[in-house]
């Protein structure tokens, strides 16, 4: 199933000005990176973002939030969005905000 491109042209632009932005393909959807770390991408029609293991407990008691699982195994730390959770741009934009301090938490790779 082909990624969502029109939340990927949303999800772009939050993070394009940032230091390090770089955008990849990887496991058939968009990757968005920050000084080499992986911050947020989207997959199928989810948003998917990186927010650390001392944040996982407390997203996936979030409304439209699911474990990140796209292999068969949960990574902790990250999460994955629905549709409903980013339909509006301010919730888009808080979820992209909280992955970039993340990601802007780790060492440049």
């Amino acid at each position: 199933m082909p990624f969502d491109e029109q939340l990927a042209d949303r999800v772009r632009p939050l993070l394009s000005t940032l230091p390090g932005f770089e955008e990849k393909r990887m496991f058939g959807g968009a990757a968005f990176l920050l000084q080499g770390n992986m911050c947020t991408g989207v997959w199928q029609e989810f948003l998917i973002v990186r927010l650390g293991t001392g944040q996982h407990d407390s997203a996936m008691s979030e409304p439209h939030v699911r474990p990140f699982d796209i292999t068969g195994r949960v990574m902790r730390g990250w999460a994955m969005v629905e549709p409903a959770g980013t339909r509006a741009d301010e919730d888009l934009a808080a979820w992209v905000a909280r992955a970039a301090r993340f990601a802007g938490s780790l060492p440049a790779d």
